[in-house]
């Protein structure tokens, strides 16, 4: 552990960042903790992301189930788990909120090694999350049962979870205190961790869209499980959503950054979903942006800008799934059936 932090500190002064214990300064924490009780860094900006760095002595069977819950409960964007068996060779996994993980070879080189571990750490050092919500209790009468656009919405959430293409929310009231889960939702405006969206054009600028942490498979309420996304607001970095005024609404999805973006650019993008999947073959992003952030929706929109037709792309998001635009929902359906592949490939 202490080679691993001298490594980064290492390469983090070489590409010009400053390393600081001050905990009240940094953008990005690196919290070297105990595996067994993972202390979590209480950060107090949702601009701060944290890297939590764990040490085992045993290689598991099921990497992501014997590390995922030491993430949740350090309260991170990131683990690293580094394997370092009594005998044999050590491992390095990245695991990601996404629920995925990838590994970061060792090849004797550490200078290399720890380049590699910085080109996975730098978007998490540079980019900005966009993940607050304005809410304005007037959304009109006519729209609080919704309209056929919402209908579709419904149903193809719906047939998203036959699919089984939507998976459960990760259960962090069991990981968590109720202080730290308090903290949670408090600084990002969550209940739990759930994956996967859906949204379909209302007008030339405003969307519905499945809101966070929700089971796509039961849409029900409007402003509360279905959202309108009208507008983003630059100079509050928060979107705004419109809201029955007699319903409490839960937050929008971390992704409605991306959505708008592609709405808004392209006037023939009727629907869009996302899903943790894959298919063959197509384009993705380069770099692991974090969910939320405008870096990352900037790279799906720079990808589908250059399709032949960006109101029908289907585009990968490195180690986490795809984002595939359509004319509609029934159109966006009728173009992955039987090409999704359940397991998305890690890098």
């Amino acid at each position: 552990m202490r080679w691993f932090a001298e490594g980064l500190q290492r390469v983090l002064r070489a590409q010009g960042h400053t390393v600081t214990d001050d905990a009240a300064l940094p953008g990005l924490v690196l919290n070297f903790t105990n595996a067994r009780r993972p202390r979590s860094f209480r950060r107090k900006a949702q601009g701060t992301f944290v890297v939590s760095i764990v040490e085992v002595e045993h290689r598991p069977g099921d990497v992501l189930r014997e590390a995922y819950p030491i993430l949740v409960r350090s309260l991170s964007n990131l683990l690293i788990y580094i394997v370092n068996p009594p005998q044999g060779d050590w491992q390095t996994y990245f695991i990601t909120m996404e629920q995925g993980w990838y590994a970061i070879p060792y090849h004797g080189d550490d200078e290399a090694f720890f380049e590699a571990i910085y080109a996975r750490l730098k978007p998490l050092a540079t980019s900005h999350l966009v993940i607050n919500n304005v809410f304005v209790p007037d959304l009109p009468p006519e729209l609080w049962r919704g309209t056929p656009q919402t209908d579709a919405l419904r149903e193809a959430g719906r047939r998203l979870d036959r699919m089984n293409l939507l998976p459960t929310p990760f259960p962090i009231h069991e990981f968590l205190s109720e202080r730290a889960l308090a903290h949670v939702r408090k600084l990002f405006g969550i209940g739990g961790l759930s994956y996967g969206n859906l949204s379909v054009r209302h007008d030339a600028r405003s969307f519905w869209m499945s809101a966070s942490g929700v089971d796509k498979g039961r849409l029900e309420v409007i402003g509360r499980d279905i959202l309108l996304i009208a507008d983003y607001l630059p100079e509050q970095n928060a979107m705004l959503v419109r809201v029955p005024p007699h319903v409490a609404p839960r937050r929008a999805s971390v992704d409605a950054i991306e959505h708008w973006k592609l709405y808004t650019e392209h006037p023939r993008i009727g629907a869009i979903i996302h899903v943790h999947a894959w298919m063959e073959g197509v384009p993705s992003t380069t770099v692991n942006y974090p969910c939320g952030t405008a870096e990352l929706a900037a790279e799906v929109a720079e990808l589908v800008r250059r399709q032949p037709d960006p109101a029908r792309a289907v585009i990968g998001l490195r180690n986490h799934g795809l984002t595939i635009t359509g004319l509609s929902l029934d159109d966006i359906f009728a173009r992955i059936d039987g090409r999704l592949l359940r397991q998305v490939p890690m890098q």
